[in-house]
């Protein structure tokens, strides 16, 4: 149903540092870059993708509050690996990985701009 996720950002080189090596655990790799302005992660052609972009109205990027971005782990053990990894990189926890209720697994944490993602893995 998704095509592509957008987060906006005030530090286009130092977000797609983080970026790089966070979806590199997911598999993902960049797909577009336009300089100075917007660069795009995604896996596959069916799959979706993430953007990171700098506001086109040249303000400074916000995070927006109860907006979330979630990325779809293969199992348990990837969602660990991609939480660890986004800690690793600098971003924030905001809730250890686990099971949040049957059949659905998740880790949340923040980027290095503060917005919300979480890595989960729906399944046994």
């Amino acid at each position: 149903m998704l095509a592509y996720t957008t987060l906006g950002t005030s530090d286009l080189a130092r977000a797609a540092a983080f970026y790089d090596a966070l979806l590199a655990e997911l598999g993902a790799r960049r797909v577009i870059e336009v300089p100075d302005y917007y660069i795009a992660w995604g896996n596959g052609p069916d799959g979706a993708g993430l953007v990171l972009v700098l506001p086109f109205d040249k303000k400074p990027a916000t995070v927006g509050n109860g907006t979330m971005v979630a990325l779809a782990g293969s199992s348990r053990e990837q969602v660990d690996r991609v939480h660890q990894r986004a800690l690793e990189l600098g971003g924030s926890d905001e809730g250890a990985p686990g099971q949040r209720y049957p059949g659905f697994y998740a880790g949340y944490f923040r980027d290095l701009d503060g917005n919300k993602l979480n890595c989960c893995y729906m399944g046994d």
